[in-house]
């Protein structure tokens, strides 16, 4: 399959919503895009595009350690591939730019909270192993972290929260 991950543009924005209504069972996370673009200060949103139609979407938002608020962190949500492209890898592919486009950005560590069994193949691991808690309460193992630069987050601790928007959903 031919599958191009770019950065989005204007006109995909409209596509991009449809994506999300398509991949999740509320129109929540579409909203939660429009939000984020709107209003966080530093997105990395990046479509993955087959022809000239779009099929999958990943956003990538700023995320806050309360111990350490000068750190450059970032949390991956949401990701979204259209039903009938799911499990063909267009998720991996999205994750993996993503990942890499965090650390040409500078970006210490990411996190996610997501499926225990899909995020570990891409260096995810629990975030409690780095003293890290995210403000939800959730299983410790789906909440994950990744440090893109070693070390980046020794000898710090706390709970990570989201953009103000997630708390709109």
């Amino acid at each position: 399959m031919n599958v191009q991950i770019r950065n989005e543009e204007s006109p995909d924005r409209e596509k991009i919503y449809r994506i999300n209504l398509a991949a999740f069972p509320t129109d929540a996370e579409a909203k939660l895009v429009d939000q984020l673009r709107l209003r966080a200060d530093l997105c990395i949103s990046l479509v993955a595009a087959r022809h000239d139609d779009l099929i999958g979407h990943l956003m990538l938002s700023p995320v806050t350690l309360d111990s350490a608020t000068d750190l450059n962190l970032m949390g991956l949500a949401p990701m979204a591939v259209l039903p009938e492209m799911q499990n063909q890898g267009i998720g991996s592919l999205l994750v993996t730019a993503g990942l890499q486009r965090c650390q040409e950005l500078g970006i210490g560590a990411v996190v996610v909270l997501g499926h225990p069994q899909y995020y570990p193949s891409f260096g995810f691991v629990p975030a409690s192993q780095f003293g890290i808690s995210s403000h939800y309460d959730v299983p410790d193992e789906v909440f994950m972290a990744q440090e893109l630069i070693p070390d980046y987050l020794a000898h710090h601790s706390g709970k990570i929260s989201y953009h103000p928007a997630f708390a709109e959903l």
